[in-house]
């Protein structure tokens, strides 16, 4: 390489010179930036001090007129409600129509032994019976999950059982009475009987074998929606099929009672409390019957008796708020615990949590013969229980000179055995017999919102069971599944509990005093909740199977029972999580949450937020900004909030920024609570709204937040 030239070096010095210079300058720069930086962090770590002890000093009296805000709607509520209790005892008492008080054990028993005593058998009478019966074991249920006192509630279940029983037995009389004159009702075209009968809350099929014809394969009551296919051996016996569609499920609740005593382990409060010990002592269903032969009879055709849920996943109705427990550690509260690090919501509250006691298989239990029963927290039946049975046809009546002769039999309708252990030719010799054949289409009241699965009843184990059932086709069009069953047994239809869960978003919007709109955007269907009042009105999209249930009004707590009982599901219990993942929060921050949502839930809407699922378990995200119309919430209203156990704040990101930060929003201030947080930005009339809300109302909204808890399952 030749040397450089003058004008080269000359050149090369000035840009060494001008490299030298920029450096100096860049690190200049950085100085001054890193000085600003420093700055700055000083005068944020100044700022949020003044913050934090601005907070600290109002603190005790914003956490006392929250504290106030609700135990004065709670003590408004419980008043309501104790005297409407009493204004309905009172209503009962004048109606005087005969029907036993499902409270007093001693009416039921009387109620019952008339009732097993009377000789009526004609099936429309008797459906009529079992109506009212029905009604006294829905009441029963309901005392039974109210009841507080162990000795009661067993004098509760006690009468809920024999009607169960009653009801299953009444059943078997009206089915014997139609089967005694099936020679009389023969179809000419089949020249065997068939038939059915509807009620409300029953659907029977029954068909005799009359013509015992060996090419006969099966028959479909259309009306009913139901079929059933035999094999050869029984197209040419003497028997009956009988096909029991109850829009109720009593065989669930007898499942959930045997395995509570086996296998649920003792329940816990939801903040730590002690162990509640399990009564060992709870009778076997069989052991309260007044009379054996009931029973007996029952267990003949497959239809065990039903227990129910004792002690159900419910809240304490006298439960202290959240919020009353924080404001008792105001302002003892040492500075060093302020800043990001915050502490686990209301620790004061101790014991005094929800205590939850839920009952069924916490997972698919072994009942130690190799049989694995149906998981009832993971699988919920629907659409009520089909009871599948054959029978041996009872003597039909001969017209001989007039008379009418019969031969009496002793022992009621008899179950004919199906399938046969034994040949009579062989002592070894293992009889085929095939499976019988079902055919379902879905019930018109419920919602699958997957391929339903199936399920049989073990009377033995007490238990469902998803083995021994083949050949399973579903024509999801015509919503019709068909199966075969090596024997005839009660079976139901399934689908997982949590099917609609995590939420994929979630939005509750005032559209009027005491008035709101709960939209929730579930896994599979999207639903809306209309408040008003204490009422409230399930809508969707959906149509078949919510007919019955959309545009009507109803309480919150029947609501919730109604949309369970269609197949719509967006109601979390304590062992929710073990099924669907979550974003982890801690219980007593989410709780306080919804109390204050509630409170201001007629001025201002409530959203889903990315970034609660990345905050922490200890805080938690969601959009906020007054609204005080029915109209939808304009795009660039909502800002995002900050709760903790100790304060709350609104936040400088957006649902659009790409990182989670917990700076907060310039010129905002901190509080100890979410509603004084969002007081800050809100005008006169949004702030003057929630303290006209009514009582009902905010404790509407409270619950049906705590049911569905959407800042925990989205």
């Amino acid at each position: 390489m030749g040397k450089l030239t003058k004008a080269q070096r000359a050149k090369q010095q000035q840009e060494e010179e001008e490299r030298i210079l920029r450096e100096e300058e860049e690190a200049k720069l950085q100085v001054e930036r890193e000085e600003q930086e420093k700055l700055e962090r000083e005068r944020k770590k100044l700022e949020l001090e003044r913050l934090e002890l601005k907070d600290l000093d109002r603190r005790e009296g914003e956490l006392i007129e929250l504290r106030h805000l609700l135990e004065e709607n709670h003590t408004a509520v419980t008043t309501w409600k104790t005297d409407t209790e009493e204004k309905a005892k009172w209503e009962r008492y004048l109606h005087c129509d005969g029907s036993p008080d499902p409270a007093v054990q001693k009416d039921i028993n009387t109620y019952v032994s008339l009732w097993r005593e009377d000789p009526e058998v004609n099936i429309t009478l008797v459906l009529k019976q079992c109506y009212l019966a029905l009604k006294l074991v829905e009441e029963l249920e309901g005392l039974i999950i109210d009841n507080t006192d162990p000795k009661e509630g067993l004098k509760h279940q006690e009468g809920f059982i024999l009607l169960q029983e009653l009801i299953h037995y009444k059943h078997l009389l009206t089915t014997e009475e139609i089967l005694k004159r099936a020679s009389a009702n023969i179809d000419t075209e089949t020249g065997n009987m068939q038939t059915v009968i509807k009620d409300d809350n029953i659907t029977l099929c029954l068909w005799a074998n009359l013509k015992k014809n060996s090419r006969f394969k099966g028959l479909q009551f259309e009306e009913a929606g139901l079929g059933f296919e035999l094999p050869k051996q029984l197209a040419v016996s003497n028997i009956a099929v009988r096909i029991i569609h109850t829009r109720y499920d009593h065989l669930s609740s007898l499942a959930r009672m045997a395995d509570h005593r086996i296998n649920t382990p003792c329940p816990r409060s939801l903040a730590g409390g002690e162990e509640v010990p399990i009564d060992k002592d709870v009778p076997e269903q069989g052991e309260t019957k007044a009379e054996g032969e009931v029973l007996e009879d029952i267990e003949v055709q497959h239809q065990q008796t039903v227990d129910e849920e004792v002690q159900s996943i419910q809240g304490n109705e006298g439960r202290k708020s959240a919020a009353s427990g924080q404001s008792r550690r105001s302002s003892a509260q040492p500075a060093e615990g302020r800043g990001s690090q915050i502490q686990t919501q209301m620790e004061a509250l101790g014991a005094e949590g929800e205590s939850t006691s839920p009952l069924g298989q916490l997972t698919v239990m072994d009942s130690g013969n190799g049989v694995q029963a149906v998981d009832l927290l993971q699988y919920t039946p629907l659409g009520g229980v089909f009871y599948y049975d054959v029978f041996h046809l009872p003597p039909q009546a001969h017209q001989v000179n007039g008379w009418e002769i019969r031969q009496l039999l002793d022992k009621g309708l008899q179950v004919f055995p199906y399938p046969v252990e034994k040949s009579n030719s062989g002592e070894n010799e293992a009889v085929v017999c095939p499976p019988v054949g079902v055919s379902v289409t879905l019930p018109d009241f419920v919602i699958f919102m997957e391929t339903p699965q199936v399920a049989r009843w073990d009377s033995a184990g007490k238990q469902w069971r998803m083995d021994g059932i083949t050949d399973v086709s579903y024509e999801e069009t015509e919503a019709r599944i068909s199966f075969k069953m090596n024997s005839f047994q009660a079976f139901v239809l399934m689908q997982e509990t949590y099917a609609n869960l995590p939420f994929l978003s979630w939005e509750l919007r005032p559209l009027g005093q005491d008035s709101a709109l709960f939209t929730v955007n579930g896994a599979l269907i999207d639903l809306n909740i209309t408040i008003q009042g204490n009422q409230c009105m399930l809508q969707s999209d959906q149509e078949r199977g919510l007919s019955h249930l959309k545009g009507k009004w109803m309480s919150g707590p029947a609501l919730q029972r109604a949309m369970l009982n269609a197949g719509i599901n967006i109601f979390v219990k304590e062992y929710t999580d073990k099924y669907v993942s979550t974003c982890g929060k801690d219980p007593l921050t989410e709780h306080a949450a919804y109390e204050q949502m509630a409170l201001f839930a007629s001025a201002c809407a409530f959203s889903w937020s990315k970034w609660n699922a990345k905050c922490g378990a200890a805080h938690l995200v969601m959009q906020v900004c007054e609204h005080l119309g029915p109209d939808p919430v304009p795009k660039g209203s909502w800002s995002l909030y900050l709760l903790g156990a100790q304060r709350s704040q609104k936040l400088e990101i957006t649902e659009k920024s790409e990182a989670f930060s917990p700076d907060h929003y310039p010129g905002s201030e901190f509080h100890s609570t979410l509603i004084h947080t969002l007081q800050d930005d809100m005008s006169p009339d949004g702030t003057e709204r929630p303290r006209e809300s009514s009582c009902l109302f905010v404790d509407t909204v409270q619950r049906l937040l705590s049911a569905t808890r959407p800042l925990m399952y989205s």
